[in-house]
């Protein structure tokens, strides 16, 4: 485990206090799990870049001619 210590604004420690007392967790229980959030939002984001940069127009348009030509629903299926 890493021990870090930071600096925040006094209205966001209280904030947070609030919000750590109501949820029934610890402070650093809630710094991790804000840490583990952000970390795979950006994680996220870069993954679907790299992916966004391999694809193209041609290979969506041929992975959709391999789509079958098939008859619209009955009107019951419908959603």
């Amino acid at each position: 485990m890493t021990t870090i210590s930071l600096s925040i604004p006094e209205s966001l420690h209280t904030t947070v206090l609030d919000i750590v007392e109501r949820e029934g967790m610890s402070l650093e229980q809630f710094i991790t799990l804000a840490m583990a959030e952000k970390a795979s939002a950006i994680a996220t984001e870069a993954y679907l870049e790299a992916r966004a940069e391999r694809g193209s127009r041609e290979k969506f348009l041929a992975a959709m001619a391999k789509v079958a030509d098939v008859e619209p629903p009955d009107e019951r299926d419908r959603l």
